[in-house]
């Protein structure tokens, strides 16, 4: 981009500041005029301008020798060594001149310091760049080799994962015709390599974050997971921590949102409809985003989801990937995961349903059933997505919930064992009608609520269901 006259850098004024401008009134603003620069840098490109305010107005600066030699002097502290534009641009009829500095975007040369110190940009923000993201950034140099997905744990062996998991993810990638049927008869070694998920016969990060049977090793395999009364974190009316692979906390996550969001229906044609007062797609949806696309690196790192009365909020560490705005998220744009190999075993698996639909799909569900588009935000160390609920919050009780609630009675009942009482044989129809608005309205609890998938999973009453039932 060459930036040498007057109009141009009228065009980049009218774009107001933003993730890819910067506006100084004078080069007294150096040093933050080149931190900006280095986001600019680690980022895609942008340019600085000396001699505007911070509204747009232009007003020029003088331009003496001394200020060149500073500005030379500033872009060589910068490093690696960046391809930098300086450009002075006369005002008319004056003495005066607009200093424009620019950098395109370098892709394989980040991450980018300046003084010893890297910076990124957020919208109009510039800020330090936290040690995770300048990690990650660094270890693109060598492509997918050194992310921490991709880097090997000797300590971790084949015993260490679920068979059944990747059975199972094996199975939906060969209905979804994602994965050859020869697939199936192979043994697990072999699907593993194949999946990318081994080197040299050792397991890799990613393969335990998919199919680990215990994440005791792996603190940040964690799921938070909490419902609020009210609007704020004053008080909890659930607050739960679950460990496990992607596909145990996708399940937990899911049973907590049929838990604590209202169910409702309506007939269509000769069929009965149940949808959550949020859509269910587009929960999943940002759930698996979440999982997928979320910075793992650090120990201490986790998902998060909270309920109130108004909204949820669903938050996971990492940020966006770099060159995509919010703005550019709710149009058309090509994924970039954070995580290839998990994301790549997600997909074949049919657990992500394609490459950059997730985001327009959460809108287009929201807009279906007349919701607000759902809110992304970044702070640049966390991501989280916020869906506004418009229903009211009711504690009705239907015939189905009675039933089951007198069914349970003192017991505590597997729900092989409450179908079998209740003479009921269609399992989805009786978790849609019977089990989750029971458990949505706090009348009954799981024995096991940290393993919502277990085989030993069983159901009693809660003091408010004793209380229905007497």
């Amino acid at each position: 981009m060459n930036i040498d006259n007057l109009e141009t850098i009228k065009k980049l004024i009218a774009s107001s500041e933003n993730n890819r401008t910067e506006f100084k009134e004078t080069t007294g603003q150096l040093e933050r005029g080149m931190e900006t620069l280095c986001a600019f840098l680690n980022g895609t490109g942008g340019t600085v301008l000396f001699g505007i305010t911070d509204k747009g107005k232009i007003i020029g600066q003088n331009l003496s020798d001394k200020t060149k030699r500073e500005i030379a002097d500033a872009v060589n502290r910068l490093e690696p060594h960046a391809i930098v534009q300086i450009s002075y641009i006369p005002l008319p009829d004056s003495e005066l001149y607009v200093i424009a500095i620019h950098a395109e975007e370098s892709r394989f040369e980040r991450p980018f310091c300046y003084k010893g110190r890297a910076y990124m940009r957020i919208e109009s923000v510039t800020s330090i760049m936290p040690q995770a993201l300048y990690h990650e950034l660094l270890s693109l140099h060598d492509g997918i080799k050194y992310r921490w997905e991709s880097i090997v744990n000797k300590s971790i062996s084949i015993n260490n994962l679920d068979e059944n998991a990747i059975v199972r993810a094996v199975r939906s990638g060969i209905d979804s015709g994602r994965l050859p049927e020869i697939t199936i008869r192979e043994d697990l070694p072999t699907i593993l390599e194949k999946f990318g998920l081994t080197d040299n016969s050792k397991i890799k990060n990613a393969a335990v974050v998919l199919f680990g049977k215990q994440s005791f090793d792996y603190p940040q395999c964690l799921l938070r997971l909490a419902r609020f009364k009210g609007t704020d974190k004053n008080e909890f009316l659930d607050n739960q921590q679950v460990h496990g692979n992607i596909f145990d906390l996708l399940d937990a996550a899911m049973n907590f949102f049929f838990k604590h969001l209202s169910l409702s229906s309506k007939i269509e044609g000769l069929y009965r409809n149940e949808e959550l007062s949020i859509p269910v797609k587009a929960l999943r949806e940002s759930c698996i985003n979440s999982f997928c696309h979320r910075s793992y690196s650090h120990p201490g790192s986790s998902v998060g989801i909270a309920i109130y009365d108004d909204r949820v909020e669903i938050e996971n560490s990492g940020t966006f990937p770099q060159g995509i705005t919010i703005d550019k998220l709710k149009g058309q744009h090509h994924s970039v995961p954070t995580n290839p190999l998990i994301a790549n075993v997600l997909y074949k698996s049919k657990v992500l349903e394609s490459w950059g639909r997730g985001i327009g799909l959460m809108f287009s569900e929201c807009q279906r059933v007349g919701l607000p588009e759902p809110d992304f935000h970044t702070d640049g160390t966390c991501v989280w997505v916020i869906f506004r609920r418009t229903d009211q919050v009711t504690d009705q009780v239907t015939d189905q919930v009675i039933k089951l609630v007198k069914t349970i009675g003192n017991q505590s009942l597997s729900i092989k064992e409450i179908m079998a009482l209740l003479d009921l044989s269609h399992r989805p129809s009786f978790r849609t009608t019977y089990l989750h608005p029971a458990l949505t309205s706090g009348y009954i609890m799981q024995q096991y609520p940290e393993q919502p998938s277990s085989p030993k999973q069983k159901y009693y009453l809660t003091e408010k269901g004793k209380a229905l039932l007497k």
